[in-house]
């Protein structure tokens, strides 16, 4: 359990700002980031009772994570509504976050408001992390009035870190893909070159014409040039145009 309580203000918002850091630093995967943001707003944001993650992906809108089914519920009001302080707190690049106090006095999500206060919903606090796609922390409170200016601060920090977080391992997930595919290109040629060996070595053909009968057969089977390949040099025998018609 995380514990930042300090008689002094500064010195809690320091100590906030040092373990946040810590222990986002931990994530290689973005679900376990998202988690975690979620268990710290928990955590750290006092007047927080429900927290989740908002993603867009695709073009669509998910919750990436939740801390509980009261999350997924109010989540689900603000998607069918269209509005909301979470979604305004996604798109707008001028906010920062986005505060209601009490939703049951709140005009702004004609919506969204009064289905919320139905489940029990008063107060919110919505912060978009410092990413390179929509993504916006959202924390919810039964209670009016639950965030204060403490409280906003905090909810930035851990915003601000979570962000870059999450442009860390975004980027080291594209790293390993690009390595990822550098390795099978690099064993996709070695499959066709060995496969280009056999053919030349027993037709007696050129490099150019054993890569043409690969390419043939794999036009007429309607079957991966590599799968040609592998075929040929695993079991010796593959099978591939007459060798009569190269050139033609």
């Amino acid at each position: 359990m995380l514990c930042i309580m300090s008689a002094n203000g500064e010195t809690e918002l320091a100590l906030a700002f040092a373990q946040i850091a810590r222990r986002l630093a931990t994530h290689s995967d973005e679900d376990s980031l998202y988690g975690s943001v979620v268990s710290l707003a928990l955590e750290v944001v006092d007047g927080v009772e429900h927290a989740g993650v908002f993603v867009l992906e695709d073009g669509c809108i998910r919750g990436r994570a939740v801390s509980d089914e009261f999350v997924t519920e109010i989540d689900a009001l603000q998607l069918q509504a269209g509005d909301g302080p979470c979604l305004d707190a996604m798109f707008d690049p001028a906010v920062t976050y986005v505060s209601a106090s009490d939703l049951m006095i709140a005009v702004e999500w004609p919506k969204f408001g009064p289905a919320a206060v139905q489940h029990g919903l008063r107060s919110v606090l919505s912060t978009r992390l410092f990413a390179d796609r929509p993504v916006s922390l959202n924390m919810y409170s039964r209670l009016p009035g639950a965030f204060g200016a403490v409280d906003r601060t905090k909810a930035l920090i851990l915003a601000s870190h979570a962000g870059t977080a999450l442009h860390a391992v975004t980027s080291q997930m594209a790293q390993a893909r690009t390595s990822e595919n550098l390795r099978a290109g690099l064993e996709m040629r070695s499959i066709i070159g060995q496969a280009q060996g056999i053919l030349m070595e027993r037709e007696r053909i050129t490099a150019e014409q054993a890569f043409d009968v690969l390419r043939r057969a794999s036009q007429n089977l309607n079957v991966k040039l590599r799968d040609v390949a592998l075929q040929l040099v695993e079991t010796g025998s593959a099978p591939l145009p007459a060798t009569s018609s190269v050139g033609e």
